[in-house]
């Protein structure tokens, strides 16, 4: 049962911890419960027999067992390490960091008693709410689970008989979970939409294509026609954005938890509770195009799940690499800098047939990769250190193939400082000096670059300071420079900007006493008893807080919860194209095609910023803590000591 991926049941709950979505799979179930009574008889006297909870809770059952859970762990997530609050049989006593992803319930039910084990459950935040995916195991990994939670040592020992480490690794129906629950949580939030694929100006192509749908598109390019779909338009759409290729799939628009299309999802991308096919895409062309004899593939071929439809058009394949690159600059002696890169290669294989695509994938040792992954419709047939080769068997449309957590192999693109100080209540006086594009040579080339001052607790009344490039504009509550528009990009040379000025804001008594009297009141009502048990709770202190902000505060305020208090700072954007900043690289002329085709095979490569953060050098500003831990073991406890540098 632990050989492949079954899910016995899911629930959807809101921030307010109620649940407002379950399903439950009575196949799955009906497996599970043989597989518990088979255990139960082998088991004999098995000390944690009664533990595992062998039925399915209700919703308000599981509702209360994650109410209590973040109670005793102190967050949603809890600890993921044992700490003095962590009590025997609780996720945190494992310590272990995946048990804040990985979660377990004590259910009381009337039915079974009270303290019966619930796990693994796979938790996954996305927006409001927080998904929980259960997958049916065999009863002797919980009764492990169960162990683990009552052991006295902790941490992953490497001699130890039994540690999570390995128990996970014997069930790859957990990384299923976590893909359905991705899967639900895009839907939930209506985050639908497939990866964007960059590809070159060209004339339309017409014939079997689709016209583009959407807000994403490339006038005259279109996205693969199903065979089956004979009411699509091939007229190419006028107010598609040249440059990006369409995802194929409808937005769903910006209503939250649309009940009746998590329905019909779930009822075709895993009917009976096994996942089949998560793509959103695909269950959506199946439902409006369906299947006629056209689309039966040859004899000798065998059709994955991902690929529902064979293309038929003109051939090509399309690489993109999307790279988010978040920053932390300090411009601070005792504090260094923090660069890093999140990226993705998105593909579009406009390919007849089903092929295989193939290509080594360069820069691997540059980029200093931290973490990797892909879809599920490649293999990883050689590696090594400077190489990767990659295999796949592409599906229809746009899709994400690769993921990965890389370093920067080049310096930040836009550095330098920003001071703000407050020369009364109501004023502060600024100064930026920023170096863009420093050491970077073509064909890089930052598109645009903007610099945006929040202010989300102060209403702006007036800005006075002109920059030495760009323009400046303000709202109420922000001050935006543009240093490098759009349609005039900087490449080959790097620039110096500066901006000098003052801000004076309204009076700030007024508001501060309005917000802090709202926070203090919301203190005193409902809750109160359940939260002041935990007071000395860091964790769940501060959750406590953003749940009073998420009440009482407006929606302005909680865009930028890094201005809340002390902490101020400025926002960086910017687009960079040309190439990755990681240093991962491919090679169109290495990509390999089998059966051979004649098929164009185009690359591009674009930069954009997440979280670029210009902390004030001149205020309060958070950073994190290098830490050596070592552990020392007495009286078959654990404790541990830690040298801080900052």
């Amino acid at each position: 049962m632990a050989g492949d991926c079954s899910i016995r049941a899911m629930w959807i709950l809101n921030n307010l911890r109620a649940v407002v979505f379950s399903r439950r799979f009575p196949v799955v179930e009906k497996r599970w419960r043989a597989a518990c009574q088979n255990e139960n008889e082998s088991s004999g006297d098995d000390p944690v027999k009664d533990t595992v909870f062998s039925s399915l809770p209700s919703d308000s059952e599981l509702s209360a067992a994650f109410s209590e859970r973040r109670t005793r762990e102190g967050s949603v997530r809890g600890f993921g390490i044992r700490v003095p609050q962590s009590k025997e049989g609780s996720d945190s006593w494992v310590d272990d960091p995946i048990t804040r992803h990985i979660v377990g319930f004590y259910i009381n039910s009337e039915e079974e008693g009270e303290n019966n084990l619930l796990w693994p459950l796979a938790l996954h935040i996305k927006g409001p709410y927080c998904i929980l995916i259960l997958p049916s195991v065999e009863p002797k990994h919980v009764k492990a689970y169960a162990r683990l939670c009552k052991r006295s040592d902790c941490g992953n020992a490497v001699m130890a008989d039994e540690n999570l480490s390995s128990l996970l690794l014997d069930l790859p129906s957990i990384t299923g979970a976590f893909m359905v629950a991705y899967a639900i949580g895009d839907i939930v939030t209506g985050d639908v939409a497939e990866p964007e694929v960059v590809v070159s100006q060209s004339p339309s192509v017409g014939g079997l294509l689709d016209s583009l749908t959407g807000s994403i598109g490339i006038s005259g390019i279109s996205r693969a026609k199903p065979i089956a779909a004979p009411v699509a338009s091939s007229a190419p759409s006028s107010a598609a954005a040249v440059g990006t290729l369409a995802p194929d799939v409808p937005k769903s628009g910006s209503r939250l938890l649309d009940k009746d299309a998590l329905r019909s999802f779930i009822s075709s991308a895993m009917p009976f509770g096994t996942p089949l096919d998560l793509s959103y895409s695909n269950i959506f062309s199946i439902k409006a195009n369906g299947f006629s004899s056209l689309d039966i593939p040859p004899q000798d071929l065998k059709q994955p799940a991902w690929k529902p439809y064979l293309y038929k058009g003109k051939q090509r394949l399309l690489f993109t690499i999307h790279e988010t690159l978040h920053a932390a600059m300090y411009d601070r002696d005792e504090i260094p800098d923090s660069l890093s890169v999140s990226g993705q290669i998105n593909c579009r294989a406009e390919l007849e047939g089903l092929p295989d695509v193939s290509f080594p994938l360069t820069g691997v040792s540059r980029s200093k990769i931290e973490v990797l992954s892909f879809h599920p419709c490649s293999q990883v047939p050689e590696q090594n250190v400077d190489k990767q080769a990659l295999m796949f068997s592409p599906p229809l449309g746009n899709f994400v193939l690769m993921r990965y957590q890389a370093t920067c192999s080049l310096g930040p693109p836009v550095k330098g400082f920003y001071q703000l100080s407050m020369v009364s209540e109501d004023e502060g006086a600024f100064l930026f000096k920023l170096h863009l594009m420093e050491g970077y040579k073509s064909p890089l080339t930052m598109e645009f670059c903007n610099v945006t001052m929040p202010f989300p607790r102060r209403r702006i009344l007036s800005l006075d300071g002109t920059p030495s490039t760009g323009t400046v504009s303000n709202t109420e509550h922000s001050v935006e420079w543009k240093i490098i528009t759009s349609g005039r990009g900087l490449s080959g040379k790097s620039i110096e900007a500066t901006f000098p000025g003052t801000v004076r804001f309204a009076p700030w008594q007024t508001q501060r006493s309005t917000f802090f009297m709202s926070v203090l009141e919301g203190t005193m009502d409902d809750d109160s008893d359940d939260e002041t048990e935990n007071t000395n709770n860091m964790a769940n202190t501060e959750e406590f807080l953003m749940e009073k902000m998420n009440k009482d505060l407006p929606p302005v305020d909680l865009e930028e919860p890094f201005s809340w208090l002390a902490y101020n700072y400025a926002k960086v954007s910017f687009k960079i194209v040309g190439a990755s900043l990681s240093g991962i690289s491919i090679n169109p002329k290495s990509v390999s095609i089998y059966p051979t085709v004649k098929a164009p095979v185009e690359l591009s490569s674009q930069v954009t910023s997440g979280d670029y953060i210009l902390w004030n050098t001149l205020g309060k500003c958070p950073s994190a803590v290098n830490a050596s831990v070592t552990q020392r073991f007495s009286n078959g406890g654990c404790q541990a000591s830690m040298d801080k540098t900052y």
